[in-house]
């Protein structure tokens, strides 16, 4: 990068691939590193928080930076794939800077940090954060039309001491067009009191969907910190059966006073599930698989099937059963499989084209027989049938996957090599 290198804000960073020199994927920059300097200085950017294909976040110093443009970054090529590990003198940009309440030095007035830009020194491989954008104003999702202004970095103050209140919407922002298991990532990086507020700022529907692909000890840490009501609204937002892990990770009295908090007919389902054992069909089961009376026609499963909101594995099937629809249904008569949906016209009955070959599960087999039955029928979901021939549920693969690797497969980093470079 030349010495009249273009001023980049660091909120275009976030997301963007990172290429090595050959144009192969190195993963995605997640974050930027650091260093706060006394007097005023502006603080040394130290190099990019970046996540692998692996999903191991690891450090890319500055130095190995070659190119920041065009939507991309490029690197040297030589990455060291140790885990980032944020040391006391640093800060996280996106993480810890954005949203923070400062003040004008020359005014005294408080504002908010809704980005802040980075720059390449003349001659030099250096790079610092030289230019703050800031609004007046108090801070909320609610209050966005306060002057909005640039300043330099020795313009603010406050960036070194400690927030209780820590607004969030700006980071929440990057979070727009990232998955919740990536979401969920990014949180799992943060300290608890970030953590709780990212959490505070995401709609219910986002942090349900999050706080699924948390380990359950930062689920109910985020859970704990939630006043009581919003926090039985989230539980309602989530697939019961994770609403149910959750929950069982409570003690009695806080479980037993969210569930009363929740609305009947969800409570119901999650006491439902909370009354098989853990490792078991029952237990595994979601109990809001697609149900269809068997007078209903291919056009309506499809229809079903199209639902945003599904899974892949829920959405690879339909189960026929008799009225009521809702689990536990009528006699359960049978699945039909997507595939089969697409090869037959739209007015189709589903009745007649029903699979009563696949045998359901009780709800109380065991994990190793669930998982066998996956294996051996080549299937992503198995329906879940009580002695009354009523079907209860539906167990996905993604549930039995969740219980089959270790509790801290999170943690684990598949298939990364250690390539030399010394942070």
């Amino acid at each position: 990068m030349a010495g009249g290198a273009p001023r980049i804000f660091v909120s275009h960073l976030s997301g963007v691939p990172v290429f090595d020199p050959n144009g192969d994927q190195v993963g995605r920059v997640r974050d930027l590193v650091a260093m706060l300097r006394v007097g005023g200085r502006p603080p040394r950017l130290l190099g990019l928080v970046v996540e692998v294909v692996s999903r191991r976040r690891i450090f890319l110093p500055m130095t190995r930076v070659t190119g920041v443009e065009s939507g991309q970054v490029i690197t040297t090529g030589v990455v060291n794939m140790r885990r980032f590990e944020q040391r006391p003198t640093e800060r996280l940009v996106l993480g810890e800077l954005l949203d923070r309440r400062v003040t004008l030095a020359a005014t005294g007035q408080e504002v908010t940090v809704l980005d802040v830009a980075i720059q390449q020194l003349p001659a030099r491989r250096d790079w610092e954060i030289d230019r703050i954008f800031v609004r007046k104003g108090k801070s909320g999702a609610l209050r966005r039309r306060g002057e909005t202004l640039t300043v330099e970095w020795s313009g603010v103050t406050g960036f070194s001491l400690e927030e209780e209140g820590q607004g969030a919407e700006n980071l929440v922002a990057t979070f727009e067009q990232m998955r919740p298991a990536d979401v969920a990532n990014v949180l799992h990086h943060l300290t608890p009191k970030r953590r709780a507020e990212v959490a505070n700022a995401l709609d219910d529907d986002r942090l349900a969907d999050v706080m699924e692909e948390l380990p359950e000890d930062e689920q109910v840490e985020i859970l704990g910190k939630l006043k009581e009501e919003r926090a039985a609204d989230v539980l309602e937002a989530m697939d019961p059966d994770d609403a149910a892990d959750l929950l069982s990770e409570l003690p009695e009295d806080d479980k037993e006073r969210l569930l009363t908090l929740m609305q009947p007919d969800d409570a119901a389902d999650v006491r439902r599930l909370l009354s098989y054992e853990e490792n078991t069909a029952g237990g595994l089961m979601t109990t809001e698989p697609i149900v269809l009376r068997p007078d209903a026609t291919v056009a309506d499963a499809l229809a079903r099937v199209r639902q945003a909101d599904l899974s892949p594995a829920l959405a690879a099937q339909v189960y026929v059963c008799r009225p009521p629809d809702e689990t536990p249904t009528g006699k359960y008569l049978g699945t039909v499989h997507f595939q089969r949906l697409l090869r037959d016209p739209p007015f189709t009955l589903v009745s007649s084209i029903v699979d009563t070959d696949l045998p359901p599960l009780r709800p109380d087999a065991s994990l190793p027989q669930v998982t066998t039955h996956l294996a051996a029928y080549n299937m992503v979901a198995v329906p879940v049938v009580d002695e009354s021939g009523s079907l209860l549920g539906a167990v996905t693969v993604d549930d039995v996957l969740d219980h089959l690797l270790p509790d801290d497969w999170r943690e684990t980093d598949f298939h990364a090599e250690e390539v030399s470079d010394v942070r």
